[in-house]
């Protein structure tokens, strides 16, 4: 059974590819926004309210190039906020900072503190130095960080350690702090439509991948892990479903968000056939990337399996039962995964780079 999508629209990236990070869409209840990184500035377009041409487009001044960090970008666009190998910088449209937390580096051999980035600039270490990553709240308030000790007013007290922070977006001042327990080459943030909680998968290389969930209640942050060797890929529109796959790609996991209970699961060796252009003997599985359409239904891709065979599939997934309700059928060829857009959409990234394409589903699929 083939299900149809409608392209919504598709939307010119801001910057080169040849010279920046591909473009993401970042999505919070009412806000959703298309965000390009390059090595100078990073550019946010609001896909919500129309405008004319570029004047959509609002830019921030990096701190750092690309390879040294991540960033996000505030739904406001008031704020850009850089996750670097020293430090989380908030900074404005004019390139001032607002505000800058220390922490220790992540490349594990430096033990200096760095205040200022053209001590490293130049260095290969600290540009191939693991990292953290940070995510803005619903409401734009809160900044969760994931970061390594110890923060700037610690000393050595949490040396060695890797935090998760929450800080207040305003002021950078840290309001929550919990030891993730990990050893992270790399993390990445899941937003909750409740800004006061947030989804953080640590990827740990050969070692595992464990999967976090973290909690503010104005006080104190406490942190549940959700399972080893998982990565979140999206949260229901209602908030009550997150959606996983484990870091061998295998089966998809859907979990409730507050009672803890066992995750239902869709095994993609067993409910997707093989490419048409393959052997039929090459494994086929998940994607790391993936959408919730409404609360019932998701969009999960088998695009990384499928590409040396030709054209990439996505397809639509039952959540109460975790099953397959058909392939999806698009206008015109896509490539990559399905990824999260928010308000029943989902976006794909033109092969070269240059646009985005948002999705939804036909009327009467």
């Amino acid at each position: 059974m083939t299900i149809a999508a409608r392209l919504v629209t598709t939307i010119a990236a801001p910057l080169d590819p040849a010279s920046a990070d591909a473009p993401q869409v970042l999505s919070w209840p009412g806000h959703r926004l298309l965000v390009q990184r390059g090595d100078t500035d990073v550019v946010a377009l609001d896909l919500d309210t129309p405008h004319a041409g570029r004047a959509a487009e609002v830019r921030f001044p990096a701190p750092w190039p690309r390879r040294f960090g991540s960033v996000t970008v505030s739904p406001e666009r008031d704020a850009a906020v850089f996750a670097g190998v020293h430090a989380v910088r908030s900074v404005e449209r004019t390139g001032a900072t607002r505000w800058e937390v220390r922490h220790g580096c992540w490349d594990g051999g430096c033990t200096l503190s760095h205040p200022s980035f053209d001590e490293y600039a130049h260095d290969e270490d600290h540009s191939r130095a693991d990292g953290g990553s940070v995510a803005v709240s619903a409401d734009g308030r809160l900044v969760w960080a994931h970061v390594r000790g110890p923060l700037g007013d610690d000393g050595d007290t949490e040396d060695d350690q890797e935090l998760w922070v929450v800080l207040d977006a305003v002021d950078g001042r840290v309001v929550g702090r919990a030891n993730t327990m990990t050893v992270a080459s790399g993390s990445e943030h899941t937003p909750h439509p409740d800004s006061a909680q947030m989804g953080l998968s640590v990827g740990e290389g050969e070692e595992g991948s464990p999967a976090l969930w973290g909690r503010w209640d104005g006080q104190q942050l406490t942190t549940e892990q959700i399972g080893i060797g998982l990565v979140l890929l999206a949260v229901s529109p209602s908030g009550r479903h997150l959606l996983t796959v484990d870091v061998g790609q295998w089966s998809l996991y859907v979990h409730q968000v507050e009672d803890g209970s066992e995750p239902r699961e869709l095994d993609a060796a067993d409910t997707v056939p093989a490419h048409p252009g393959s052997t039929g003997e090459d494994r086929v599985y998940w994607d790391y990337e993936a959408a919730f359409v409404d609360e019932g239904t998701v969009v999960a891709g088998t695009s990384e399996c499928d590409a040396p065979y030709g054209s990439v599939r996505h397809w639509l997934v039952d959540v109460d039962g975790m099953t397959l309700r058909g392939e999806i059928s698009y206008p015109v060829p896509v490539s990559g995964p399905a990824r999260a857009a928010g308000d029943g959409t989902w976006y794909t990234v033109s092969k070269d780079g240059t646009s985005v394409h948002l999705w939804e589903l036909a009327e009467g699929s």
